[in-house]
């Protein structure tokens, strides 16, 4: 009886330092979201490619990230049970609906998503698309 009980301390022991992932350990596609809409106003210079990951990990695992000029898009192939890349585009779209509550939703398309936030001029738009059959990019950009 000691010895199992002494084996299955070891065995939550070794998880623990082994370093198991937790539900707080995963991004969150709002904290992501919200990370990326304000990093705008500085013209998206100080994001990384990992920036966007808590975006795409929920619906896919191969996240290419980048900055550009006034502008971070993000690109993945969804997983197999995130269905098509139309399933994950609406996960995406349901994401930045409820993590971003003041944004306006005025596109809905099985192939393109788009919102924005801010006045005229000086918006933040939201654009998220299926690439083909199998991909599917976000773009967060300035007007």
């Amino acid at each position: 009886m000691n010895i199992r009980f002494a084996g299955m301390a070891l065995l939550a022991a070794l998880s623990v330092s082994a370093g198991t992932a937790r539900a707080d350990d995963i991004p969150s596609p709002c904290t992501a979201l919200k990370h990326i809409v304000a990093a705008r106003q500085d013209g998206f210079g100080a994001l990384t490619p990992a920036d966007g990951r808590g975006v795409s990990e929920p619906y896919g695992s191969d996240p290419r990230c980048s900055a550009g000029r006034g502008s971070y898009q993000c690109e993945w192939t969804p997983h197999q049970d995130a269905g098509t890349a139309t399933d994950a585009l609406e996960g995406v779209a349901a994401d930045i609906a409820s993590c971003l509550p003041d944004a306006t939703h005025d596109v809905n398309s099985p192939s393109r998503q788009h919102f924005y936030l801010g006045e005229r001029g000086n918006r933040t738009q939201i654009t998220a698309t299926t690439i083909g059959a199998g991909r599917v990019r976000l773009t967060v950009s300035g007007n």
